[in-house]
């Protein structure tokens, strides 16, 4: 089970300070129906991540990603494909990345959150859990990585499960601050909201160019080896 939680951590945190989930959310939690609208995205997203995690981590089972205790050869290509398209991602983000004096104009989606009723807030929690490139690659390729471990069936469920634990932090933290904060929740979430914003290409370039580094390599000594 440790080498299933080892494997998948890193694409789990990439999930967990992920800013676009994050910043929705700190702004549903800035409306009048903030804890339904709030925790009706977190459980759209939950589930979402969980299904992708699941399906892949079963798939992957069922198709041998462990052959005697060791990652079967297609695991590595697997590994190669998704580590390339972290690179391409990370030099996307760089490339993309707003230039000082830019303007920061939210998206028309989240200028519309105030309005957005709790089925909708689900919705928007499951899209971005799942349909986000950047977010699903990451999933599919700590699942996968999960699928590949020596871990007994139990092991993999807990480390799945840790998985979509780990990585909805970003959803969940903001949560916990505005239901438990006080006062102070509304001025810790705006800064949050802020940070990330700002620093978004710098963490996801570096976040991404890792994993990417760390794919490819592991592909790499599996394939030749």
């Amino acid at each position: 089970m440790g080498n299933a939680i080892g494997q998948m951590l890193t694409s789990a945190v990439g999930i967990a300070i992920s800013p676009v989930p994050l910043i929705a959310v700190v702004l549903m939690l800035a409306t009048p129906r903030a804890k339904v609208n709030g925790t009706a995205f977190l459980l759209g997203w939950l589930v979402a991540l969980a299904a992708v995690t699941t399906v892949v981590v079963l798939a992957g089972s069922g198709a041998g990603a462990n052959d005697g205790g060791s990652p079967a050869g297609w695991t590595y290509w697997l590994k190669l494909v998704l580590g390339l398209l972290f690179l391409l991602m990370a030099a996307k983000q760089w490339r993309t990345r707003p230039r000082e004096g830019d303007a920061h104009e939210l998206p028309s989606w989240m200028r519309a959150v105030d309005k957005f009723t709790p089925a909708k807030a689900v919705g928007l929690g499951a899209l971005l859990a799942a349909a986000n490139p950047k977010n699903l690659v990451l999933a599919v390729g700590g699942a996968a990585s999960i699928a590949g471990s020596p871990a007994s069936t139990g092991g993999k469920t807990v480390a799945a499960a840790l998985f979509v634990v780990i990585g909805s932090l970003c959803v969940l933290v903001p949560l916990l601050v505005y239901v438990f904060g006080g006062a102070r929740s509304a001025r810790v979430l705006q800064e949050w909201k802020a940070w990330m914003g700002q620093h978004n290409a710098a963490i996801m370039t570096v976040l991404l160019t890792v994993l990417g580094a760390k794919y490819v390599g592991d592909a790499i000594s599996g394939l030749t080896n």
